[in-house]
């Protein structure tokens, strides 16, 4: 199978796709530019607001469940997690970063649905404040490419 075939690149046409967003609350000044973004991007791409499901949870640890409730539901196209986890003084960091990465990937393999991660990891907040709007608008990208290549595939 040839991606030409198939239209397998990289289309980001989001008219008619449903899309389930999943955000922490912990650091929310920065997962709410996150959030921003993201649904400014959604909407250029032309996912409609009806079809926009958005909430939260505590934070990064509880994105993978969220999201799995979501996945169960049966009629998302894509799902978006948005966090941030800044590394502190102490292990902490490692386990939240390393354990909501894993429970999304774990998540996304077994629903067979694509998850945007973009749920920041970074060693202070002005690296997570240079990164918010970019990564926000780019899982909605994500998102919509992965939506669309798995529709194709299918």
């Amino acid at each position: 199978m040839q991606g030409a075939d198939k239209g397998t690149t990289g289309e980001l046409a989001g008219a008619g796709l449903r899309i389930g967003i999943a955000q922490a609350r912990f650091n929310a000044e920065i997962t709410n530019k996150l959030a921003e973004a993201c649904l400014a991007e959604l909407r250029r791409l032309q996912v409609h607001e009806r079809d926009i499901v958005h909430c939260t949870v505590p934070g990064a640890l509880e994105l993978p469940i969220a999201l799995a409730t979501m996945a169960d539901e049966g009629d998302f196209d894509a799902l978006i997690a948005l966090g941030c986890v800044i590394r502190g003084e102490t292990y902490h960091f490692e386990l939240v970063a390393n354990e909501s990465g894993a429970g999304l990937m774990r998540v996304s393999l077994d629903h067979e649905i694509p998850i945007a991660n973009a749920v920041l990891t970074v060693e202070n907040e002005a690296q997570a404040w240079a990164r918010a709007a970019e990564k926000g608008a780019d899982a909605a990208r994500v998102a919509v490419e992965m939506a669309n290549l798995l529709e194709d595939l299918g």
